[in-house]
């Protein structure tokens, strides 16, 4: 009786994380095997490469020596978080080479480096996005293993629907600003940050205004969707805005200022990163290549509301945090820059301890 009673029990609820700080359980860490740029088409040069036709988009795989550079990093960074008593998990190495099409375009992929830019953990519901890129839409794939054990645990698993992502999507836009057109709901989970009941949504090269409607319709009345518009557009929210613990968020001086933040974070005390250091340690053929800006290194992950980790490279970024009472584990990544993935880009939070709240008015 006792073994019948024990194989009806509840599974246990494995996906559960309502802000960027509550005390971290569970994490997904990226994988960097079979990393290749995504296909130089007209959804990679809106979201990644404005600045730049077509032809002169970086191809083909990463470079051998940036993989097995960024494997050492992977794995030295789940040693950490291991050690602070936090389970992580990876997804599986993919054939991102090989071709996939639909009816109107066909891309090879891309990586999954960054488990932040395709899933979106909100309590216990875990969203797959409409990501913007082609070259991205059958990464969740590379996650399917993991989504399973968290549906069969009780978490709640759906998806936006799937973009077309036709060439229409993109033409016309703005590469000064760039911004996919409204023609359907397209965005990264990267584009949202969230404080419980609260989310803002940043609307950029990797997220439309319709994105963001859908994804407000699809919460329902219990959260707020708050748009951040025209502060950045180059990509995702994280290395604009840090929720770094209630009361407390880090932005960046670049490209947002008193008068433009979020008005619900005006209810918060808001510091300004000093500007990156140690940006002359890439030459410039590295940057030529490099997805990310230079403000990569300001994307930091929160273990829990006293502990963060930081780019090593930032000791001006570690001492502010550091005077704000936070401790910092600086981290070694390397090519950070290259892959466009900081700390907090290449995880997903998928519990951490705590309850849904509402911060602000």
């Amino acid at each position: 009786e006792a073994a019948a009673a024990e194989g009806n029990a509840a599974p246990v609820r494995r996906v559960w994380s309502c802000n960027e700080w509550d005390p971290l359980e569970e994490v997904i860490v990226g994988n960097v095997l079979n990393a290749r740029y995504p296909t130089p088409d007209l959804s990679t040069q809106v979201a990644e490469f404005p600045d730049r036709p077509l032809a002169d988009i970086p191809r083909g795989p990463f470079p051998q020596r940036v993989i097995e550079e960024t494997e050492e990093d992977l794995d030295a960074f789940q040693r950490i978080l291991e050690k602070e008593g936090v389970t992580v998990r990876r997804p599986d190495t993919w054939p991102h080479d090989a071709t996939f099409s639909t009816i109107n375009w066909e891309a090879q992929g891309y990586y999954n480096y960054c488990p932040r830019d395709l899933i979106l953990v909100i309590g216990d519901q875990i969203i797959e996005t409409p990501n913007v890129i082609r070259s991205r839409s059958q990464e969740t794939y590379s996650y399917r293993t993991l989504l399973l054990e968290y549906l069969r645990s009780g978490a709640r698993w759906y998806s936006a629907p799937k973009p077309m992502l036709l060439d229409s999507l993109f033409e016309g836009v703005d590469l000064e600003k760039p911004t996919p057109h409204n023609h359907e709901p397209a965005f990264d989970a990267a584009n949202v940050l969230r404080f419980g009941e609260d989310l803002i949504y940043l609307v950029s090269a990797t997220g439309n205004e319709l994105g963001g409607h859908w994804l407000q319709a699809c919460l329902g009345d219990r959260y707020r969707v708050h748009f951040l518009k025209d502060v950045y557009f180059g990509s995702h929210i994280d290395s604009t805005i840090v929720a770094l613990r209630p009361g407390l968020v880090l932005c960046n001086p670049g490209r947002l200022n008193d008068d433009t933040l979020p008005p619900i974070l005006k209810q918060w005390e808001v510091i300004y990163s000093p500007p990156m250091e140690n940006t002359d340690r890439h030459d410039a053929e590295y940057i030529s290549k490099s997805i990310g800006s230079d403000w990569i290194d300001m994307n930091a992950f929160s273990i829990n509301p006293n502990l963060v980790v930081v780019d090593r490279n930032q000791p001006a970024l570690i001492k502010l945090l550091e005077t704000h009472g936070l401790d910092v584990i600086p981290l070694t990544l390397r090519h950070s820059k290259l892959l466009g993935g900081g700390p907090h880009c290449i995880t997903l939070d998928v519990r951490r301890r705590g309850t849904l709240d509402r911060y602000f008015d």
